[in-house]
Formats: structure tokens, sequence, C-alpha cells
């Protein structure tokens, strides 16, 4: 059983006839403009999609959205223009895409942070739109766009937004995750900007606290079981307390840990046992797949999959839990990208607050050892977005900073290239990078509401390949975090009380208090797994290094294998080349698969 959703929007028009026999979809359903064109076509559950029209006026939202027919029929009522679509997508909870007609035109968007994108593309003046970039470059026979291969290969498959949003395929955009796109034209306009952080911690809980309540009670499996994710941590253990309140039945899922020292262990069972209803399924560690274990199958072709390491053992998991009957599953990702401690904040708050601000950095710099001299010249820095990423086009091949460095840049940490990427793939990486530094911007005021951002932004797409790896087994994976809804509500809190050293994800947290056991919302460490990554890596370094033998990149001058086997076989004083490697398999499978399909 397959859950996998997928569409194309088509423009209202006589000439897009050629694109609809293009469409690689086979049996597709269909909805229709009022002309009688097809209008959005594709794949989609049962729920998955809810369609109105009013007179002129029509509205389809495609995802998770906990709404009704009559009630969007009520909602579109008030459309008379398309700058009232803004105040219905504030309407709508969820994570979905969101569709409108009115009087002709189209408008077409995605959810907030990148879970549901949007790519679109134009041939003689007609715009195409789909929710997967493959879908667009199997219609248009779009070739790679090598200079974005080349600055992923580069800098690490986790590129950091508004390069990481630039589409693999030449002549296929992405629509920015706060725009929507004009069908009519083409064009991008931004709707959404993040709110301003300037509610109390006390006033912000309430808010988070029913955003969350309500994100979870309205994920109910159609058939089949609700089962969730039950780490140990605070963002799996919140998730799995709010759906036992409705599902007290509930399947929960852990994989066990390799370390002895990771206290996930301990605290998912003290949560087990105030989950006395539950069903608490726990994988040995012994009976999982090794991390960087190599599948015959990768993942689908919209970009390269960075979870690389962990996707046999994704793979197992989602089978399991549809073993279970479990065709609904809940996880906590986004938690630590929605209410960790950013420091990016310290800037703004040194000019308006400098004591406030010292007593913070003093934190900080004591509980992550930064050097004073480096956090104190990166707090006094100055410097625009836009000069940021031109320094990056300039230091690429400089050494990297130390680990202890203060994340207070725009970025968390400076970009800078693998050993193993030629000439060539530096030269790509080195324009594409000095480009962005033209035409960027942030993606709010405060920079360290910037780094919520773009924490978001950067995994949220990466979060929605996984979930379509759940869904070749029959399993919706959800994750409520991400609901545009409940990143609203916690973008609204103070920073400098949301992101403070002295606790740990205070917002959540305090809007979990009465919810969730107390011993949990009080911890203030979090797993610990170099040991199974360095194993894994150990494990399989012969079919890793079989994987470079006929590389792809290689054969587009993109890498030097015989450098990277040798920083393979050299021993690692952490886990940053690991990472690295992983979104290099990524990249090179990606690359390998396309060309294959083609």
């Amino acid at each position: 059983m397959r859950v996998k959703s997928t569409f194309a929007i088509l423009p209202d028009l006589a000439d897009a006839k050629p694109f609809m026999e293009k469409l690689p979809f086979v049996n597709p359903a269909v909805l229709m403009y009022p002309s009688g064109r097809p209008w959005v076509v594709g794949h989609w559950g049962e729920g998955e999609v809810v369609e109105a029209s009013v007179g002129d006026v029509r509205a389809v939202v495609i995802g998770h959205c906990p709404i009704t027919t009559a009630r969007l029929q009520q909602l579109i009522s008030r459309i008379r223009n398309m700058a009232d679509v803004d105040v219905l997508a504030r309407r709508l909870s969820g994570a979905f895409h969101l569709i409108a007609y009115i009087d002709g035109a189209v408008r077409a968007q995605g959810s907030l942070v990148g879970l549901r994108r949007l790519f679109h593309t134009s041939k003689n003046g007609i715009t195409i739109a789909a929710d997967r970039a493959d879908v667009l470059a199997t219609m248009t026979r779009a070739s790679v766009n090598e200079r974005i291969l080349a600055a992923r290969v580069t800098c690490g498959g986790m590129l950091p937004p508004p390069l990481g949003e630039q589409s693999l395929w030449s002549d296929v955009s992405i629509l920015p995750a706060d725009s929507f796109l004009a069908m009519e034209n083409g064009q991008e306009v931004q709707w959404w900007r993040a709110p301003q952080p300037d509610v109390s911690l006390e006033q912000g809980v309430d808010a988070v606290k029913t955003a969350l309540i309500t994100a979870v009670a309205s994920r109910q499996p159609d058939q089949g079981r609700l089962s969730a994710d039950l780490s140990g941590g605070m963002d799996s253990t919140a998730l799995c307390f709010l759906a036992a309140d409705n599902n007290p039945e509930l399947l929960t899922f852990r994989w066990g840990e390799a370390e002895a020292g990771n206290d996930d262990a301990r605290f998912a069972a003290y949560a087990a046992t105030a989950l006395p209803q539950a069903e608490h399924l726990v994988v040995k560690h012994r009976e999982l797949a090794s991390l960087f274990s190599t599948p015959q199958d990768w993942v689908d072709q919209e970009q390269p999959y960075i979870f690389t390491r962990t996707l046999a053992r994704t793979r197992q998991t989602a089978q399991i839990l549809a073993d279970q009957g479990s065709r609904l599953h809940l996880t906590g990702h986004g938690g630590d990208e929605l209410f960790y401690k950013f420091p990016g904040y310290l800037h703004r708050l040194a000019r308006r607050q400098p004591w406030t601000a010292l007593k913070h950095l003093r934190g900080h710099s004591a509980l992550s050892r930064w050097p004073l001299r480096d956090s104190v010249r990166e707090l006094a820095g100055q410097g625009d977005i836009n000069a940021w990423w031109r320094a990056q086009s300039q230091n690429l091949t400089m050494s990297a900073p130390a680990s202890r460095f203060p994340p207070l840049e725009w970025n968390f940490v400076p970009l800078r290239a693998a050993p193993w990427v030629t000439d060539h793939a530096l030269d790509l990486a080195r324009s594409a990078i000095y480009e962005t530094a033209e035409t960027v911007r942030s993606f709010a005021e405060d920079r360290g509401q910037h780094q919520f951002l773009l924490a978001l932004r950067t995994t949220g797409p990466a979060y929605a390949q996984l979930s379509r790896i759940y869904a070749d087994y029959g399993v919706q994976l959800h994750m409520p975090y991400l609901d545009d809804r409940v990143i609203e509500a916690a973008l609204t809190v103070q920073l400098h009380e949301r992101a403070t050293p002295w606790r740990y994800k205070p917002l959540l947290a305090d809007a979990m208090r009465g919810i969730v056991p107390e011993p949990i919302l009080s911890r203030s460490t979090k797993g610990e797994f170099s040991a199974d990554l360095s194993a894994g890596r150990r494990k399989n370094m012969s079919e890793i290094v079989e994987t470079f033998r006929d590389s792809a990149l290689a054969q587009h001058d993109l890498i030097d294998v015989a450098v990277l086997r040798k920083h393979m076989a050299m021993p690692q004083m952490d886990s940053t080349r690991d990472v690295s490697l992983e979104h290099l398999l990524g990249c090179e499978n990606w690359l390998k698969n396309t060309y294959r399909s083609r």
C-alpha cells in the first residue's frame, strides 16, 4: 500500500494540453477548471485533498489540514482578490499546499518552511508547477544544474538557503517557502514574513501549547494504528503524551542505543511507565541495520538524500511499523530547529540590553566553551548577510574554524570545501556562492530569528524526502512541530527567553507542563551517537569505497576519488568528516540514478 502523493498544476490554457500528455502519472486523478480544462493532476491519498468553490473563487488544499469542505467554502466566500488568500492561508493549520483560483488567475504555494514545496518551470510563456522537481524535469527533459550540484558536493549536502534552495535541475525553479507563485506569469511573490519576537515567554506559552495540542489531535489515521517515536528526548516524548490523550493505546517506537553513556533509554523507560496503556516497541541495537549500510534502492530524485547513513535503518523502521499495523507515525523532527538555543539573538540584544546580553554571552560561553576573544569579535561584527556570503566565496579553501567557534554569524558555520573536490568543482561553487551574495536577504531583521528560520528551511525539504520513504511502506510520517501555526506561535516569543543558555528548550518545556512528566521537561542532556557512527563507517567501508569505484561525480570532474579514499582511511578526531561523507554519498547516488533513469 502506497500513500505517496504527487501532483502538477496546469494553467487554464488550450496551449497547455501538450503538457498534460507529458505528465509522468499513470491514471491520475484530475481536478478541473470551470472551463473544463485540467487544473490539478496527480495522485493523492483519501482525505489528502479538500476542494471548495464559491462563485468565481475556488480553492484546493493538499496535504495535512484539518478542514472540511463546508468550512473551506465558508472561508473562501470572503475572498475578493489574491491578497485575501493571505488571510485564508493564515487561518488554516497543518502543513499543506494551497492553490486558489480567482476569476481566471491561479495562485499556488507550499508550507512555511519547505516541508511541502512547490517547483515551477516555464516553456513558451506557459508556467507549470508541481510538488516535485523531478516531475517537471521528466516533463521538460531538464538537464542537471551542475553548478548547484558542485556547490553541494563542495560544501556539503545541507547547504544553507537560499543557495540550498536552488534546484538541481536547469530551468526548474524552487518557490521560496515564504512566497506564492502567480501562475499567469510565473512570478514569485513573498506573502509571509516572520513575526516579530516580542511576546514574553509567559505570554507565548499558551499559544504554543494550543497549537501543538491542535496539531497532534488532528492526526488520526483513517485506518490502522497511530504510532510515535519515543526516543526519550523532549521533542518526541511530548508528542507521545499529546497523542495518548486521544489514543491511549498508542504504539511507541525506539531504536536501542549503542553508547553506554547515552541516557535516552532511561528517560524513554520513565516515559513509558507513565503511558501504561500504550504498547512500547524497542528494537535492540544488534537487530538494527548498521549506519552507512548501502541499500540497493535509493530515494526519489528530487534532490540528493542527505540522511544516507541511516537510510537502511529508516527503511527497516518503516517496515516494522507497517508490520505492526501503523498507518500514521508521529516524529519529533523539527523540534530542535524550532526550540534550540541558537545564539544569534545576542547581536541585537547587545545593542538593546547590553548587560543582559553580557550575562547571556557568559552563560553560552561557559556551557559551550567558546573562546572569549572569538565570541567578542563575532558579537562586535556588523557585517550584513551579503558580506557573509561574499566572504564564503573568498574563503572556501581556508581551514575550518575550531569546533568551539561561537555560531553567531548569519549561518551557523562557514562554508568550507571538502578536501576531495576538484578545482573545477571549486570554481563552480565559488560562482554560485558569489551570485547568491548579490541577491540574498535575511529571513528576519533579528539575526537570531533568522537563525531559527535558517535551520527550519534547511532541514524541511530533507524531512519531506524522509516522509516519502515511510510512504513506500504505507505509513504516513507526520511532523507536528513543522506545522505552520506551530511555527508561527513559537517564533513570536522573545529570543532571549526561548534561547536562554540556562534552560533546555524552555518554551517547549513550559508549554508541555502538566502534560509531560516533570523529569522529562527538566532534562538538559541530548543523546550521543558518535560511537555508532564510527562503527557503521568501519563495518561498511568496503561498500562505501565500491560506491565511488565508478564515480559519476568523478566523471563530471567534481571529486578526486584517490584523495577521497585517502581521507576515508585517515583517523578522525570527530564526526565532521563522516557528515561530509554522508552528504557526498547522497550526491553520488543522486547523480548516478539521474542518468540511469534517463
